[in-house]
């Protein structure tokens, strides 16, 4: 499974929102399902027990707080919402750099590179929005084709 596929098997509530026009929603919403694993993984080892913990914490926060940042009503008080989201990916990143060795390579690669796109995606759009009185309903992002190709179009890699 890819990206791509992964996006049709979310739930069609879900796709209807129109939150899910947010491509860094998705994202976050796709990083946090696609690491359960990694982080039950970490969880059977007494020396990354505290490390999984942690990082399933800070992915589950990713896209929640983008929703609820995307259902207030000026764009300050959503801006404080992505910008929680903004740091919570960066820790994500963080732990997942630090359990490196507990986990296969590309798995690693792979959740870091999704985990900075979501970074500068939120570096470009806070600033926007903290200029913004109404909902942007389309993000405009800058596109990353290195990042589309290696990561969007390829197989997840499995802990």
């Amino acid at each position: 499974m890819n990206y791509q596929e992964w996006t049709t098997s979310v739930l069609e509530e879900i796709r209807k929102d129109p939150l899910w026009n947010l491509e860094v929603y998705r994202l976050g919403l796709f990083i946090g399902d696609i690491t359960w694993d990694d982080t039950e993984q970490l969880d059977k080892n007494s020396h990354t027990r505290g490390a999984a913990d942690q990082i399933r914490r800070s992915l589950d926060s990713i896209s929640a707080n983008i929703a609820e940042g995307y259902s207030r009503s000026t764009g300050k008080d959503r801006a404080r919402y992505f910008e929680y989201s903004l740091g919570e990916a960066r820790e994500a990143r963080d732990r997942y750099y630090k359990v490196r060795r507990a986990l296969k390579q590309d798995v690693v690669v792979h959740r870091i590179k999704v985990l900075t796109h979501i970074v500068k995606m939120l570096n470009a759009f806070v600033p926007t929005q903290r200029k913004r009185g109404i909902r942007e309903e389309q993000g405009i992002y800058i596109a990353f084709s290195e990042f589309e190709n290696e990561i969007l179009h390829e197989p997840i890699p499995i802990s």
